[in-house]
């Protein structure tokens, strides 16, 4: 199979461009921060004009059932880099400046796949995978590297320490750095110099593209915002009707609109496959400061508000134009898919991402690959399981703003501990989560059972206090 989709992936390297044609496609992947199912004109904004994504999704692909491995930030870019879910490398939440801990020099990242064919690669943005040298983008795999090395709410204006004495915030958040490659460039960033980060990472991303035109390359993008605090720069300041939230969306939409304008001046876009997603939901609890979703619940949760994310393909003559994808893929699918598409080889630890080129391409036909899969959340936790149509939750104690409002102006409010029994949900029918139908379907919940007994061997779970016999080692100092 694998080898039928090489053939197939070199066939797709025929394109019009012929300054482009004799080599591989390049890879963009522009990672976006928090944002909700509902937060940009593709997937029903209000109040936000998305012109560029709009278009994106015009001359691309809608993926309405993608999802990724945790509702956290290191977690999901873990699973992103490598392909795997995050349980099985060793990395749950969101690792902070006393963190001691990345990724491990034994996983092979997107970066270091794409090597193999000499390929430029850059990131330019938020890694979250380690702010420790040997955990930094260069030491796996990245040529290039400019951005936070964590959340940019890491530092000493965090919500929950305005009300200590600046010693004490800083004990807690200490100042919030910026690298370029291995080096600390500002070591204490400061509000105004966020409100350039967007800005600064598209003029990276740009610069990057025109200096590799002649070269195959792999861009990744992976933006600070939507994430709070939210900073923009004067250009898209009170531009939206949905406030400050608005505004950093139609700046972030600016960016893609940028990276493709490049692409397309260099004659690229016909040699190109750009993906825009998301690491998250969004975390409600910040209100106004917070995306949209029409999904139960939100980031820190595996309820399909925490996990499903507003996804985008384009690759001018290969993906069809103007269409949508309703089949179940996911992060963890995009490292095996570019491995058939530029000849890779894979990691030889077993990963488990799948191959999704025909449901990018659009073959008649094509279904998700995966037979289920799993949504662990919680520092291990099992929390439940799905396949294409069926997700079946098992008895969790989850996060819940339970109807009430967020906050505002950047202060969160405060959420509720609630718990779920077992529960089955029919996703095709009912995304929204809302109807128990597990007494009607016992012969969905066996199947999805097996799944999970599978899962529980292989990567753990500790709400059965099981340890799984495939769970790799994070980095550690």
């Amino acid at each position: 199979m694998r080898f039928f989709a090489i053939l197939l992936c070199l066939a797709a390297w025929t394109v019009s461009n012929a300054n482009a044609s004799d080599r591989p496609p390049n890879v963009v992947v522009i990672f976006i921060d928090d944002m909700g199912y509902e937060d940009i004109g593709p997937f029903g904004a209000q109040g936000i004009e998305t012109p560029n994504l709009d278009a994106m999704a015009k001359n691309g692909r809608r993926f309405t059932d993608f999802v990724v491995s945790s509702a956290v930030c290191s977690a999901s870019r873990a699973a992103l880099m490598t392909g795997c879910y995050h349980r099985r490398v060793g990395i749950s939440g969101a690792l902070g400046p006393h963190a001691r801990m990345g990724i491990h020099s034994d996983e092979m990242t997107l970066a270091e796949l794409c090597k193999q064919q000499n390929y430029a690669t850059a990131i330019f943005g938020k890694w979250h995978l380690g702010h420790h040298k040997k955990f930094l983008p260069l030491q796996h795999g990245f040529d290039e590297y400019f951005g936070l090395a964590y959340s940019n709410d890491m530092w000493p204006y965090h919500p929950n320490v305005l009300h200590l004495p600046m010693d004490e915030r800083l004990k807690r958040w200490p100042d919030l750095p910026l690298f370029e490659g291995n080096d600390i460039i500002n070591p204490k960033v400061t509000p105004e110099d966020q409100t350039q980060l967007t800005t600064q990472y598209t003029e990276h991303a740009v610069d990057f593209i025109h200096r590799n035109k002649d070269n195959p390359f792999f861009l990744y993008v992976p933006h600070s915002m939507v994430h709070v605090p939210l900073y923009v720069s004067d250009k898209f300041k009170g531009k939206s009707a949905r406030g400050l939230f608005g505004d950093v969306v139609m700046e972030v939409d600016w960016s893609v609109g940028q990276i493709n304008a490049a692409l397309s001046e260099e004659g690229l876009d016909s040699n190109t496959l750009v993906i825009f997603t998301s690491d998250n939901g969004p975390w409600l609890s910040y209100g106004d400061h917070a995306g949209t979703t029409k999904l139960r619940e939100g980031k820190g949760t595996m309820f399909e508000g925490g996990y499903r994310e507003p996804t985008l393909m384009q690759w001018t003559g290969e993906i069809p134009a103007g269409t949508t994808c309703d089949q179940l893929a996911s992060t963890i699918d995009i490292l095996p898919t570019v491995a058939a598409l530029i000849g890779a080889e894979l990691p030889t630890h077993p990963i488990d991402g799948k191959n999704i080129l025909p449901l990018m391409l659009g073959e008649p036909g094509a279904k998700s690959p995966h037979e289920s899969f799993y949504c662990y959340y919680g520092g291990g936790e099992l929390q439940a399981i799905r396949n294409d149509r069926w997700k079946l939750h098992f008895p969790h104690s989850y996060r819940t703003l339970a109807g009430q409002p967020g906050g505002s102006d950047g202060i969160p409010s405060n959420y509720q501990t609630a718990k779920i029994g077992r529960a089955l949900f029919d996703l095709k029918n009912d995304v929204n989560e809302t109807t128990n139908v597990i007494d009607e379907h016992p012969d969905v919940v066996a199947l999805l059972e097996k799944h999970a007994e599978a899962a529980r061997a292989d990567l753990g779970d500790r709400l059965t206090d099981r340890d799984g016999s495939g769970i790799r080692p994070a980095g550690k100092m």
